[in-house]
């Protein structure tokens, strides 16, 4: 099967979960820039506005499909992509990065909270992938990218074991769609960034902080426009021999 090496207007259309973070609007910015039609999706009304309000005159009603569905609910996922199938344009590339936080350890972990970062993390994956695969499967194309994250290979340096758990469930559920896709010119990868400059890690304890950068080589936390570079990287059709793999952004911190 030939490779694709350029994507004509009607596939580049791009699906971002989770758009509201510092990750997501990064990957926002970036899939408008280079002339994609893109789907934001949050759970949060109000930050989904408030983001399509920053966004400014970059946001059109030909460019953007802002949308807010619960992505841990079958029925709510398969709704909201006829939905965007039907009143904005076909989706060929989905980025999951979708998700949430905990820093619980063991002894403090309920099954509720065990249960509620799993779907945040996996179940959400798992459930836009299999809505959106049958597509790209037939239409023989496709790029999905999901958000892992270094706790996966660690267990977590500053996580709980839910959320450390969680996505090396998410890495494995990267494995096994990209060997099921590869035939159908459809690549799976992640991209495992740790401690990306966020709100969140910029109000970490100043010893934390002093910590964590003595131990990461390079000297800095990640930034948001780095990670969405290397998803742009891995959408592009010249990226079409690379699927199954995690690609680990943490400035040294661990090598393999």
């Amino acid at each position: 099967m030939s490779p694709i090496r350029e994507l004509s207007e009607d596939m580049k259309t791009a699906m971002v979960t989770g758009a509201t973070g510092a990750l997501g609007r990064a990957v926002v910015d970036m899939l408008l820039r280079i002339r994609f039609k893109v789907v934001v999706h949050d759970s949060n009304l109000d930050a989904l506005n408030e983001m399509v309000a920053n966004l400014g005159e970059k946001a059109t009603n030909d460019n953007l499909y802002p949308i807010c569905f619960d992505a841990t609910d079958p029925e709510s996922v398969a709704a909201a992509c006829k939905r965007i199938d039907s009143e904005f344009s076909t989706v060929y590339v989905l980025i999951n990065n979708a998700g949430t936080h905990s820093q619980e350890p063991t002894n403090a972990t309920s099954l509720a909270e065990w249960h509620r970062v799993f779907a945040a993390n996996v179940d959400s994956a798992f459930l836009l992938s299999k809505e959106l695969l049958p597509g790209m499967k037939q239409r023989k194309w496709g790029r999905i990218v999901n958000t892992c994250s270094l706790a996966a290979k660690t267990g977590g340096v500053t996580t709980g074991v839910s959320f450390a758990t969680s996505k090396g469930a998410l890495h494995s559920l990267t494995f096994a769609l990209a060997r099921e896709c590869a035939k159908c010119n459809v690549t799976v990868n992640g991209v495992a960034p740790a401690y990306v400059r966020t709100a969140a890690n910029e109000s970490f304890p100043a010893d934390m902080s002093s910590m964590l950068l003595k131990y990461i080589p390079v000297g800095r936390f990640c930034e948001p426009e780095e990670f969405a570079h290397t998803v742009e990287f891995l959408i592009s059709p010249k990226a079409g021999f690379i699927t199954g793999e995690i690609i680990d952004m943490n400035g040294g911190l661990v090598m393999d």
